[in-house]
């Protein structure tokens, strides 16, 4: 008998409702005066600024989009209308000088796409850490369940944060909670990017569908035989081969790093 994978989430009211009270607990028990938000301009930061506005209100909840020149414009502007739907000021705070500088610097990162990609990743996350001890805040990450799981992320870049409200909801299921919150149809349907370097795309990074990665961690959460993967979800072997080796060679962006032990 072929095993049936189990469906994604149907009760979208009862998971925000339950993330709305996560965030709200914690900022309480932080004793912090709100959230700071990256806000990319995508469909995961704009559900995390939405939610957070619902748990703490809009005049606590700090919205920054920090772009810089490789950066598509249409993203800043993505982030604007977020925000204004909102009624939250967005800070734009851009970083060229910064990556030009350090990229002076360290002249290597020219010919290294990833590299510097992670090196914008991590110098907007020490903005948004700056900005959140400057206002007593809790800076609250992008992730979602997809990305953490296949350690889609820069380790101290996006994936740092105080807080993960959206960690544990797949990305094919973030969609349907965004329409729920009123998430705009242009955000929901652009195509999904980490924003690390021009014309860049995640899932022509990955390798296959958003859709097609969520059964497959799903299947695999079940442990599912491969071949009734592959055939159930219609990917080839060498992409679930492929998905496998970033889920292993990433198990350490979800730990503290490693000690040596003396006793």
């Amino acid at each position: 008998m072929v095993p049936i994978m189990t469906e994604f989430i149907q009760n979208e009211e009862e998971i925000i409702e339950g993330v709305v009270g996560f965030i709200r607990e914690e900022v309480t028990k932080s004793g912090s005066k709100g959230v700071v938000i990256g806000l990319s301009g995508g469909i995961d930061s704009a559900v995390v600024a939405y939610l957070s506005v619902l748990a703490v209100g809009k005049e606590n909840v700090s919205l920054i989009h920090i772009p810089e020149n490789e950066l598509d414009p249409i993203h800043t502007e993505d982030a604007k209308s977020i925000a204004k739907e909102l009624e939250v000021e967005l800070k734009i705070i851009d970083i060229s000088a910064v990556i030009d500088s350090m990229t002076k610097l360290l002249p290597e990162l020219k010919d290294n796409k990833l590299a510097k990609g992670n090196l914008k990743a991590r110098n907007r996350t020490v903005i948004l850490y700056a900005i959140a001890n400057i206002e007593n805040r809790l800076v609250l990450g992008p992730s979602n369940k997809s990305e953490i799981e296949i350690g889609y992320g820069t380790k101290y870049g996006d994936l740092a944060a105080d807080l993960w409200p959206i960690a544990e909801i797949y990305k094919t299921e973030l969609y349907r909670i965004a329409e729920k919150l009123g998430v705009g149809r242009k955000i929901i349907e652009k195509s999904p990017t980490a924003g690390l370097w021009a014309n860049q795309t995640d899932e022509e990074e990955i390798g296959i569908s958003y859709y097609k990665l969520d059964k497959l961690l799903l299947g695999l959460e079940q442990k599912m035989e491969t071949n009734i993967l592959i055939e159930k979800i219609q990917i080839s072997g060498k992409q679930l081969q492929k998905i496998k080796a970033m889920i292993r060679s990433s198990a350490h962006k979800q730990k503290m790093p490693k000690k040596y032990k003396i006793r």
